[in-house]
């Protein structure tokens, strides 16, 4: 087993940069697992990264690697690694970095946990974002019964997990999507839907809770926060970068309704956590389209497309 199948690209550039080529399998390290991959997901920071839009992060070593996320089978562990064996059934995330688009990945226990055992691995694979739906709601929002939580982007890879727990927390949820997408965020439980395109946040009341996962219009939406409310915003405006990181930061620091803003980076606890809500069957797995690691592109291509319901899976096995 000397080298394996990967995602890999040249340049910068559009999705069909991407193409399938081989590079050595990872060599295992001290205290590392090695993980066969069944499937990923594709995220938006894939995007950017591939379109060279974090040059300053990717840098220009090519050909550079795609993928973070990841749901697998233990291909072999580190006689340091205690409690984890071969076979056994994991999901989890490389870190800041990218490379999961690949055959095989070398990861630390603290990077995984078991996966979900009632549902397959391509099935799983849509779900390691939802790590950060319960970081926003739990942990950044304190969300309780009862009270009014808004998602933005509900019906995609992070909105789509962050509905249905909302409503395992007990609170009332609105959700806002595409038109096409209204009645799939209400069969995940929102109790009210709203074409975001037709509908401002003028248009709409008042709210314990914000959750952003789009990134733009923070300030309009954070008026929209009833006295004691909160705003956690996962995401900000690439083509203003500078203006909405300060606005956040601001934000952050001042004012009686602040914004919690955070880079998701989740550790075993919270893929344990993200365990549990699926197995007790709290959250579901909702896959777009599944696509072979060969037509990665094509992935690529649909999640800039928008519209989309859920995650979009590369299957690699």
């Amino acid at each position: 087993m000397d080298d394996m199948r990967a995602a890999l690209y040249d340049r910068y550039g559009p999705p069909e940069v991407l193409r399938e080529g081989r590079v050595p399998v990872p060599e295992l390290q001290q205290g590392e697992v090695l993980v066969r991959v069944h499937a990923l997901s594709v995220n938006g920071g894939e995007l950017y990264g591939r379109a060279g839009r974090v040059r300053l992060v990717t840098g220009s070593r090519f050909p550079l690697r795609t993928g973070m996320d990841f749901t697998g089978e233990i291909a072999r562990v580190d006689s340091a690694v205690k409690g984890l064996h071969e076979g056994d059934r994991v999901w989890g995330l490389l870190g800041r970095t990218f490379g999961s688009a690949a055959e095989y990945v070398a990861v630390r226990p603290r990077q995984l946990s078991y996966a979900p055992a009632n549902i397959s691995l391509v099935e799983a694979a849509s779900l390691p974002a939802g790590t950060t739906a319960i970081t926003a709601l739990e942990t950044k929002a304190r969300l309780k019964a009862g009270e009014r939580l808004l998602v933005r982007g509900a019906s995609g890879g992070i909105g789509s997990v962050a509905v249905q727990l909302g409503k395992a927390l007990g609170a009332r949820v609105t959700a806002l999507a595409g038109a096409k997408n209204l009645d799939f965020v209400r069969e995940l439980g929102a109790d009210e839907a709203f074409d975001y395109r037709t509908t401002g946040p003028e248009d709409l009341g008042r709210f314990d809770v914000v959750l952003d996962t789009v990134g733009t219009e923070h300030r309009a939406f954070r008026k929209l926060l009833a006295p004691g409310g909160r705003m956690v915003s996962i995401a900000f405006d690439i083509d203003h970068l500078a203006a909405s990181l300060s606005y956040l930061l601001a934000s952050t620091a001042h004012g009686p309704r602040r914004v919690r803003f955070f880079s998701g980076n989740p550790k075993h606890d919270l893929f344990a956590k993200l365990t549990a809500y699926v197995e007790s069957g709290a959250i579901r797995p909702v896959v777009d389209t599944v696509h072979p690691l060969s037509d990665i592109a094509a992935a690529h291509r649909a999640l800039e497309a928008g519209g989309v319901r859920g995650k979009h899976v590369v299957r690699v096995v």
